[in-house]
């Protein structure tokens, strides 16, 4: 195993993937991470403190396991950027739970949910359970609380929607509402929601029992806007793409060109019109949008439907008048939504990800969320 260091931590040499492509899990002294499209890749493990990942005998074996804690406890005394730990290998299938638990983490983050790119979203609530249940059936890997760990943060949204989901009557959603339920009263969540799962839950056929599940009008998709093209008399417009990384979930759609702008005039004065499609679960209020092209900028917040309007202003911060706006070549036009940070992703890695969901949703993978094999199945 060879391994190295960069920022004051070591980790193992496997080549990261671009940000919205990687499957991130922080388990204790540790995190583990993975390209979501290569399941043969073999994970990235980053050590955050090597001592307290007492599960590592469990992917490397108890020899390996002492290996790696003794050879970075040497390092910790040389200068050395790189350490060559020879006879450890991860143990084949080992991380295999980890991987899949990752992945659902990566599942709430950046699924591209997309009705123009033809991407049915993910049952928050459904996704959220599965994954609370796969990292109890993980806890031997969390000896000490992390991020990934809670599972109470991820149930505690969820039992009014869990109750209407069990009441459809698919079998594997019942399970699962189940399993939540009595999970939730075993870390103490309590709440009129989680009595009212119960009661549910005491209701419904028994197992094996012949229920039509049928598919639910709130699992749907939300179609999203579809922005519109500029009006006549507008000074310019054009399109530009939603960078994933700048943006909370659930908010947009995740196709390309989704974000649409006009220049146009009020009163005199030039001013800019941004409609985002909207297309997940979250509203848009609030979102803060720039434009900006050469020394003309403008900003504002967008409204629940992913449209603001922008007063545009010059280099000195005086409002744009009419007459300049028409002389000015708009082409250069850069529109940002949400954070204003650099970042090099790219609409291939966008791409990128879009197809790896499709092939997920055409063939669901043996790790799949049961989120996902309901999106499958349901008839968009």
């Amino acid at each position: 195993m060879r391994l190295v260091t960069e920022s004051g931590l070591w980790s193992t040499a496997a080549r990261p993937a671009p940000v919205p492509a990687t499957a991130l899990l922080e388990v204790s002294g540790a995190v583990l991470s993975w390209p979501v499209d290569d399941p043969a890749a073999a994970p990235q493990i980053t050590f955050t403190d090597v001592r307290r990942a007492d599960w590592l005998w469990r992917v490397l074996g108890e020899s390996g396991h002492n290996a790696v804690v003794t050879a970075l406890d040497g390092a910790a005394r040389s200068a050395g950027p790189n350490l060559e730990i020879a006879g450890v290998e991860l143990i084949g299938g080992s991380v295999d739970p980890l991987r899949a638990l990752a992945l659902g983490h990566w599942l709430r983050r950046w699924w591209p949910a997309s009705a123009r790119a033809g991407i049915p979203a993910l049952d928050a609530a459904l996704l959220d359970a599965e994954i609370a249940l796969r990292t109890v059936a993980a806890q031997d890997y969390f000896t000490d609380d992390t991020p990934d760990s809670d599972v109470g943060e991820l149930l505690a949204p969820h039992p009014v929607a869990l109750t209407a989901h069990a009441l459809g009557g698919d079998p594997r959603v019942v399970g699962l509402a189940r399993a939540c339920g009595e999970l939730a009263s075993d870390i103490g969540l309590e709440g009129a929601g989680w009595a009212r799962l119960e009661a549910a839950l005491d209701q419904l056929p028994p197992p094996g029992a012949d229920v039509s599940a049928g598919r639910r009008d709130d699992y749907a998709l939300a179609a999203g806007t579809d922005g519109g093209r500029g009006g006549v008399g507008a000074i310019a417009d054009g399109v530009d793409s939603l960078r994933w990384t700048t943006v909370a979930p659930g908010i947009f759609d995740a196709a390309e060109d989704t974000v649409h702008w006009t220049v146009e005039t009020r009163g005199g004065l030039a001013v800019a019109i941004v409609t985002v499609a909207v297309g997940g679960t979250q509203s848009a209020s609030g979102v803060v949008v720039s434009l900006r092209t050469g020394d003309i900028s403008g900003t504002g917040v967008l409204d629940a439907g992913g449209r603001a309007l922008l007063p545009l202003l010059d280099a000195g911060r005086l409002p744009v008048t009419e007459s300049v706006a028409w002389d000015r070549d708009w082409a250069s036009t850069r529109v940002t939504v949400g954070d204003d940070v650099q970042s090099d992703e790219s609409p291939e890695i966008r791409e990128r990800i879009r197809r790896f969901a499709r092939d997920r949703l055409q063939q669901p993978a043996q790790d799949a969320y049961l989120a996902e094999i309901l999106a499958a199945e349901w008839d968009y």
